[in-house]
């Protein structure tokens, strides 16, 4: 409401007093009088305030999943780019990032704490790596046989035979190929991969046994035929509700003048706050036949025309899990030395401390434990 000219006068001629006797219905003077009232009480906190809350629009708006490492785009594909790093030597390693809400970047992480730059690093001069694509509406209705394929594209690409490490559920797709195709396959590294999916008792297995099958088919219509990653997001998040809705913001805060750490926290919140969405009909048949039913750990599992037998599997392999992973048991990795065919005496198996990212992208895993790994595959 404009001012009559009775107010005006009241206040015409007054000076702007520092001692806020302006008063406070003049809004021309409100930033003023805010600001000089701000620097009485600290104008310290108050910027890191404004910093704090300039970082969280940033992370919760702006930021996009990126990997870490130079790479090319080897292969184009419908599902996936096929990205290549270092020398075009030797036997390659691919490493199948998880097709299950997040991108790829997991294994690229961040300068310094990235798995392909540990393999690297550690002797393995070519690693490839299968960047999955999000769902759009048009792929709604591919199924598991559709990402089996576009893996057998890329390795025959690769030159017919990898040294194959498959993260979660990139594992256990790369266990279906290796069972498979045992002759495309040298050697085989399972991290964090729900094999045996019956075995032990953590969350995912009691939500995909305790849920009916209609309440997933009711998520991919809501999502238009697609499961969405927002939605498994949250389902993410409510395991651990403490961590994601409240913990995350104090570190944020506590450590917003520390610029090495707010920038890993944005490589980690461009990546977790991102996810990316699945085909309805894939999404499905992966808590029936994997999850509700074990098929594939029981032998009953059916993978480009074949039932796949995992005794088929008589390379080398290499079984990783975190202790206290509760996206995939200890159990359900381990336990895949009971349904593989390959000897004893070829198949290591390591627990290490942490949970199921830090397999991938934890900066003491990493320095510890995948070095070996790497020597193992060389060897």
């Amino acid at each position: 409401m404009r001012n009559t000219p009775a107010k005006r006068s009241a206040t015409a001629g007054k000076p702007i007093s520092s001692s806020h006797e302006t008063s406070p219905s003049v809004p021309v003077f409100w930033p003023m009088i805010l600001a000089e009232r701000l620097a009485e009480k600290g104008v310290d906190l108050y910027v890191r305030n404004l910093e704090f809350l300039g970082e969280e629009l940033k992370i919760d708006t702006q930021l996009r999943p990126k990997l870490a490492t130079p790479s090319k785009v080897r292969l184009d594909l419908r599902v996936m780019e096929l990205r290549d790093y270092g020398e075009q030597s030797g036997i390659p390693a691919l490493v199948n990032a998880p097709f299950a809400g997040h991108t790829a970047m997991i294994a690229d992480y961040h300068k310094g704490q990235s798995l392909v730059e540990t393999l690297m690093a550690n002797g393995i001069q070519h690693v490839a790596l299968t960047d999955w694509k999000s769902a759009t509406d048009d792929m709604k209705d591919l199924e598991i046989d559709d990402y089996l394929a576009a893996m057998v594209v890329a390795i025959d690409d690769l030159g017919g035979k990898v040294n194959l490490i498959g993260l979660c559920q990139g594992g256990w797709v790369a266990a279906m190929l290796a069972a498979r195709f045992p002759e495309k396959v040298n050697k085989l590294v399972l991290a964090g991969a729900p094999i045996d999916t019956d075995a032990g008792n953590g969350p995912i297995k009691r939500m995909a046994q305790t849920y009916p099958i209609s309440f997933y088919r009711e998520l991919v219509e809501l999502g238009g035929g697609l499961m969405r990653g927002r939605y498994m997001l949250q389902g993410w998040k409510s395991m651990h509700p403490e961590e994601h809705y409240f913990k995350n913001y104090v570190d944020l805060y506590e450590h917003i003048d520390e610029p090495a750490y707010v920038a890993k926290e944005e490589d980690f919140e461009s990546w977790y706050e991102n996810p990316i969405d699945l085909p309805g009909r894939w999404y499905l048949e992966v808590i029936t036949q994997i999850f509700k039913e074990n098929r594939l750990a029981k032998g009953k599992f059916v993978g480009l025309g074949r039932r796949l037998d995992l005794r088929s599997i008589v390379c080398p392999t290499y079984l990783l899990a975190g202790a206290a992973d509760d996206i995939t048991t200890p159990e359900q990795v381990l336990d895949a030395s009971k349904c593989i065919g390959t000897s004893p005496g070829l198949i290591e198996k390591k627990t290490v401390p942490g949970g199921h990212i830090g397999l991938f992208m934890g900066s003491r895993t990493l320095k510890d434990d995948w070095p070996a790994i790497a020597a193992w595959i060389k060897k």
